[in-house]
């Protein structure tokens, strides 16, 4: 991970209050390709590519672009790759147009929703799968905003002679064109927007490093556009306590925001300055007078180890949780890691393997509910945690000096207390997502199984029939309580059925 040279106080957001509306358009958008994805409950899908092109305004609040090229409109142009993933006869999906925010240009939304039990999706990954998202007839969007990721961003040369990119512009082409796609009837040059008058709301979703763009954005102003608000829904995953620090520019080829704090490099600066709640970020929209999107938050039991999550909870001072707005739902996923590997050379423990994708899944049906029925979705669910004392948990960085990082409380075994409890937690083989070693940034995200030995295994469970009605009663209490779905209900309590019995170390 390279170190940036400056820190970037994102209380920038103050600085950046958005006034009135943006002088941006859509100029042209292209399709290179377009081809059959498979059939699902609404009819048949299909996989568009191509790229958008378009123009903002040099007097928008974003650093540095007044001093990028103009075209001869003096208009500052951009380019980016889209995905479109969509019923062939868009007015027969959902009217949800999920447009997720890509993780170092890689396709996030289809692994976070679709991965199947046996082999959880990663980032990259267009299979299939579940076929979840396309059952439930979601369109699904993916736009490019990041440096040297299929990203043409506006430029211009720096005192140095040196061309720099204005990174911030991501914002207002991730902004633009899903407002676009949302309610466009066609771009600048007549071509027809494809999912025009099919989309009655918007969820934007965002992972790790795509879930901090998703807070920035909206921290910082860009969420609004001709006067409208673009996204309605947020949900974001595993982002810790960090914001992106992408209101600069740069002179390439990585993104600013393409690097973060970890146990080797834990003073690295930008991405732990502030805000730290959602509390925060939802009152600076406020102050600005705009109405803030629905937000479903998710974290990981790795998180609050390897990226300082509880200062999401608490801010920068004291061991007390912040109150959440009402506009927001927060999970924990108890036992779960920041990402599922199938398989990492470098690290020494067993690999975390406990599949969370079937909280993805209940908490958009949830998300999408409380949009377009307003009906509540399930109260927060969290962790309780406790001052962290030991080095399996990355301290606060020295400019932090009233941060106080926690952990996950624990049982006697080791496994976190409270959280959303899948049924593998709640009728554990094991320890979940323990501390990976070494604690490098990849394997301290993966997290450690510790599986239990045949005498902790027969304490707990006469026969695997026990084993299974354990399993079974966690699947069906988590089910009355809206957090998992029928469909995955079954799988999970069918695989503990299949299980080898008793299970090998």
């Amino acid at each position: 991970m390279g170190r940036l040279n400056r820190a970037f106080p994102l209380a920038v957001g103050l600085l950046l209050a958005w006034f009135g509306s943006a002088a941006a358009e859509v100029v042209r958008l292209e399709i290179a390709s377009k081809e059959s994805y498979g059939t699902f409950r609404p009819g048949d899908y299909v996989l568009w590519k191509g790229r958008v092109h378009g123009e903002l305004s040099p007097a928008e609040a974003i650093p540095d672009l007044d001093k990028a090229k103009r075209n001869a409109r003096g208009k500052v142009e951009y380019a980016a790759d889209i995905m479109l993933l969509m019923p062939a006869d868009p007015a027969r999906g959902n009217g949800t147009l999920l447009v997720d925010v890509p993780n170092r240009g890689r396709v996030y939304g289809i692994a976070l929703y679709n991965g199947p039990r046996g082999e959880p999706f990663n980032s990259g990954n267009i299979q299939q799968g579940t076929g979840f998202l396309e059952d439930r007839g979601f369109a699904l969007a993916e736009i490019q905003w990041e440096l040297g990721k299929g990203t043409d961003l506006p430029s211009f040369t720096g005192p140095d002679g040196r061309t720099r990119y204005v990174e911030g512009a991501g914002f207002a082409i991730f902004r633009d064109t899903a407002d676009f796609l949302a309610r466009g009837g066609a771009d600048a040059a007549g071509t027809p927007n494809p999912l025009a008058g099919a989309i009655d709301r918007v969820i934007a979703s965002g992972k790790s490093q795509s879930g901090r763009f998703l807070k920035t954005l909206l921290f910082n102003g860009f969420n609004r556009l001709n006067g409208r608000r673009v996204i309605d829904g947020m949900h974001i995953f595993v982002s810790g306590s960090g914001m992106l620090p992408i209101l600069v520019s740069s002179p390439g080829p990585r993104s600013a925001g393409d690097a973060a704090p970890s146990f080797a490099d834990p003073e690295f600066r930008g991405v732990h300055e502030g805000p730290f709640t959602i509390g925060e970020i939802v009152a600076a929209v406020e102050k600005r007078g705009e109405v803030p999107p629905r937000i479903v938050m998710v974290s990981s039991t790795t998180d609050f180890l390897s990226l300082r999550a509880s200062l999401g909870r608490t801010g920068a001072s004291g061991t007390d949780d912040q109150p959440l707005p009402a506009n927001v739902r927060m999970y924990d996923i108890a036992g779960a890691s920041h990402v599922v590997l199938p398989k990492a050379p470098d690290c020494t423990l067993p690999l975390a393997r406990l599949d969370w994708t079937p909280v993805s899944r209940a908490t958009l049906v949830a998300l999408d509910r409380w949009l377009a029925t307003n009906t509540l979705p399930p109260a927060s669910r969290l962790m309780p945690l406790e001052p962290a004392t030991d080095a399996d948990v990355l301290a606060a960085p020295r400019h932090l000096p009233g941060a106080i990082v926690q952990r996950p409380r624990r049982d006697a075994d080791g496994n976190v207390l409270g959280g959303v409890r899948l049924p593998d937690m709640e009728a554990p083989l094991g320890v979940h997502a323990a501390q990976q070693e070494p604690k490098s940034f990849s394997c301290g995200l993966a997290g450690a199984f510790l599986p239990f030995n045949p005498s902790q295994i027969a304490q707990r469970y006469r026969s695997r029939d026990d084993y299974v009605n354990a399993i079974r009663s966690a699947a069906r209490s988590l089910q009355r309580q809206g957090l998992l779905l029928a469909e995955d209900a079954a799988v999970i309590i069918a695989d503990a059925a299949a299980r080898p019995w008793p299970p090998k170390e």
